[in-house]
């Protein structure tokens, strides 16, 4: 097997807002459709759909791994992503034995984990 991406599929019940957060945090939205849009960041991207089932919603985390998480997380910062977008949530940085990572809620919902492994994982 060669594996050229993974692209999970995460949901939405505000498909417009949705699409504005990810175009805000640097996302590309290569192909759209009335109900699906792919967006892309550097080869890495994800489906995001139309589509709104609160359990599946609530329980969705994506994890994000990023070369640097300091950057990363006052980047997002500088986004005032909390005045744009009033449910999103940004945490600060968490310190764990396997690595280090902060939370994004977006601001329906979906929790991303970005962080950084130690070099043991």
């Amino acid at each position: 097997m060669k594996i050229k991406s993974v692209r999970p599929f995460i949901g939405s019940a505000d498909f417009k807002t949705s699409k504005e957060f990810y175009l805000t945090l640097g996302f590309k939205e290569l192909w759209s459709s009335y109900s699906m849009s792919y967006f892309d960041y550097n080869g890495f991207g994800f489906y995001l759909q139309d589509a709104y089932v609160k359990d599946w919603v609530d329980n969705t985390m994506l994890f994000l791994e990023v070369s640097d998480l300091e950057e990363t997380h006052q980047g997002f910062k500088s986004l005032d992503l909390k005045e744009k977008f009033p449910k999103s949530k940004l945490s600060e940085i968490v310190k764990d034995d396997w690595g280090d990572e902060f939370f994004l809620h977006d601001p329906l919902g979906i929790l991303w984990h970005i962080g950084t492994f130690k070099d043991n994982q």
